[in-house]
């Protein structure tokens, strides 16, 4: 409103002015300039007001709206419920040949399916469909890294499967290493979309430190002012990039900084010299190194996106002492609570989100999965799943199944990359969308 009141005036002015033979040709002129400015700003604003990015967070009772620094917006797309929708699904594991055995519950014999007939639906607003055909337009061209653990690579196969109902990717993953397990990368050709995955369990570099070999719960040591290398050298061309981490930090880590053994998490027993410091200050200080090193990136011009902590559901045990998943319902707002450990993680992504002040330049923004997926501990493998370690016989309550919740996650992210691409079309561009 404030610019029609201004677009007005400017335009009473003009008029009421007495025209010499030099202000006729002035004033058609800045009222043609006013409007091919106005124009253009009020279809922008118009176009992605309704979804603006998040408010001050978040769902939970003791967890401060305001940890992630952020001011109010129209609406919070990461506060709401789920509602029924029974027909929330946008492909199965019999269209969609992508998914791995990992995530791939529907094969593997999980017959409820009432996990798929919700959908998000944020308290002011809504929150639109995917549409596969409308980001590939948006995204064409571009390029999309997902870098962490084995849930960030999950979220990647779920976009994988919503774009591959409409174009099929080419797996260009041997044409860039022979070592599959810590790079993937797609093409779909038609939109010339690279989507491609970064395996960084710990975003900074790791190493095994247990005399007794790699295990689920052996020691590892992280050099936490070191990025990763396998992102980090070939990160620099991607226009967006997705960053999380999690679950490994619940093993013992020996902390290194400068080169120095500065301290460990859960490794009292095992090295009683060292001193006891805790995992959310590894936790912090990778997060502190990834955003440091992709602003300071030379070349790099992407739109780096912090995915928050996702939680696991183990009841009736540990994950390794016989807990499950079996719950066949979202759980509601009232039923929730963000603490202990999970929000330790969370709290500590938001302290490093709200210090990062790149963030202003609106070349780092925020995914916050949690609030959404805390409430669905019905949407892991459980038991409906098949490890890529044989070996494992435990129930997996931290991955998640595709189809199912994880594709929230990627209508977030589709809703949030549409006012970045916004931005970049010309005015004309812009008309033509608008048109009926």
């Amino acid at each position: 409103m404030k610019i029609k009141t201004q677009y007005s005036s400017s335009i009473n002015q003009l008029y009421r002015s007495k025209p010499t033979p030099q202000k006729k040709l002035i004033a058609p002129t800045l009222v043609l300039l006013l409007i091919m400015l106005i124009i253009p700003l009020y279809l922008f604003i118009d176009s992605f007001l309704p979804l603006q990015p998040p408010s001050k967070l978040s769902l939970y009772s003791g967890l401060t709206r305001s940890n992630f620094g952020l001011e109010k917006q129209y609406c919070d797309l990461f506060r709401g419920t789920w509602v029924p929708y029974p027909n929330a699904t946008y492909y199965t594991n019999e269209t969609c040949p992508l998914i791995i055995d990992q995530q791939n519950c529907l094969k593997f014999g999980r017959l409820n399916t009432d996990f798929l007939k919700w959908r998000w639906k944020p308290d002011d607003c809504e929150l639109p469909r995917f549409d596969a055909t409308e980001f590939f337009e948006m995204a064409k061209g571009k390029s999309i890294a997902f870098v962490g653990d084995s849930v960030g690579r999950n979220q990647m196969q779920s976009l994988l499967c919503l774009l591959a109902t409409v174009s099929d990717p080419a797996d260009l993953t041997l044409n860039y290493t022979s070592g599959i397990t810590n790079f993937i990368r797609w093409l779909f050709p038609e939109y010339n979309l690279t989507i491609a995955s970064f395996w960084a369990p710990f975003l900074v570099k790791a190493a095994d430190s247990d005399s007794n070999g790699h295990t689920y719960t052996s020691t590892m040591s992280l050099y936490l002012d070191e990025p990763e290398e396998n992102w980090a050298r070939d990160i620099v061309d991607f226009d967006y990039v997705i960053v999380s981490a999690g679950q490994w930090f619940y093993r013992p880590l020996m902390f290194y900084e400068k080169g120095r053994l500065v301290g460990c998490a859960s490794c009292g027993q095992r090295h009683p010299e060292v001193t006891e410091m805790s995992r959310f200050y590894g936790y912090r200080m990778a997060f502190r190194t990834t955003f440091r090193t992709l602003k300071d990136l030379k070349g790099y011009k992407g739109v780096t996106f912090l995915r928050t902590f996702s939680p696991g559901h183990y009841e009736n045990g540990a994950w390794n002492d016989g807990g499950n998943c079996a719950r066949t319902r979202p759980l509601g707002k009232e039923e929730v609570k963000l603490e202990g450990y999970h929000m330790d993680f969370y709290n500590a992504q938001a302290e490093e989100f709200r210090a990062a002040s790149w963030r202003r330049q609106n070349k780092l923004k925020l995914l916050d999965t949690t609030g959404a997926s805390l409430m669905r501990p019905d949407g892991h493998p459980n038991i409906y799943g098949r490890s890529p370690n044989r070996n494992a016989t435990f129930n997996d309550c931290v991955h998640w199944c595709v189809p199912g919740p994880i594709d929230t996650w990627n209508e977030f992210l589709f809703h949030l990359m549409k006012p970045l691409e916004s931005r970049k079309l010309s005015f004309w561009d812009q008309l033509r969308r608008s048109s009926p």
